[in-house]
């Protein structure tokens, strides 16, 4: 069930996703309002788990991680044990950035961030060592055109 939130809300929301470092001076500032009601509001929003936690976001090529690729995993294994095992393998992966599981005829798809394709077949090795998979196709993203973890508020 959606919580529920006002307009204020929204704004303090935007403003830190926007930037979560910012001060609450600034954030008071940037919505019209004055500090305490906008930490009393934060405060409340973390409780009713609007807001999860905080991270700092890294860019990846900086860091070497020049690779993207999005893996299509079709599978004929769907028994509770199999999908235990592969839900295990994909978190204990940091390459795995995302996973999905679909509707339609792709079962999963994940966003793996590598170095090279090197890197992205050790990685598929790997994978595949550890749980039975039907098909696996991967895709090279040669351009990220849009990426943000901003929610449309």
């Amino acid at each position: 069930m959606a919580a529920r939130i006002d307009a204020l809300d929204r704004k303090i929301l935007a403003e830190l996703q926007e930037d979560a470092s910012q001060s609450l001076d600034e954030i008071a500032r940037k919505v019209g309002s004055s500090k305490t009601p906008v930490w009393n509001r934060i405060r409340k929003l973390r409780e009713a788990g609007v807001i999860g936690k905080q991270t700092a976001i890294l860019d990846p090529e900086a860091l070497g991680f020049d690779a993207c690729f999005f893996v299509l995993i079709r599978t004929s294994e769907h028994e509770a044990e199999w999908q235990e095992k592969f839900l295990a393998t994909l978190r204990a992966r940091p390459e795995v950035l995302e996973a999905h599981r679909l509707a339609g005829d792709i079962d999963y798809i994940l966003k793996v961030r590598v170095e090279n394709a090197r890197a992205y077949d050790r990685f598929y090795q790997a994978l595949i060592s550890e749980v039975k998979i039907h098909n696996v196709t991967a895709l090279l993203s040669m351009e990220e055109l849009k990426s943000t973890t901003a929610l449309p508020l």
